[in-house]
């Protein structure tokens, strides 16, 4: 009989803790604070922060940093607000850093 074979996840870089889906990313051709990353539709297992105002690469946006809900670690941010026409897709979805995420189930 074969394994039971879950889905591909991504987990916090720190403690495993599953924060994404591989089915909810939408791009990897994004760029964190610290290199590459990518948006995702949703995340889970996180804590998201006090929402700012931040002029990223692609203009200014109201955003919130995400942090895992078990090690606090910060994984990335949310995209609250874009003030950009071109840029609203970005609306509630999220960063995570490839540095701060680890494949499961792969």
């Amino acid at each position: 009989m074969g394994e039971i074979i879950g889905p591909r996840l991504y987990s916090c870089c720190n403690c495993r803790n599953h924060v994404a889906l591989h089915d909810d990313v939408i791009s990897k051709s994004f760029q964190g604070r610290n290199g590459r990353a990518f948006l995702f539709s949703h995340a889970m297992n996180i804590v998201v922060g006090p929402k700012e105002d931040r002029q990223l690469m692609t203009g200014l946006h109201t955003v919130a940093d995400v942090y895992c809900s078990d090690c606090r670690e910060v994984l990335g941010w949310k995209y609250e607000r874009a003030y950009e026409e071109t840029q609203k897709y970005k609306e509630g979805k999220f960063i995570l850093e490839k540095s701060k995420i680890a494949q499961e189930n792969w």
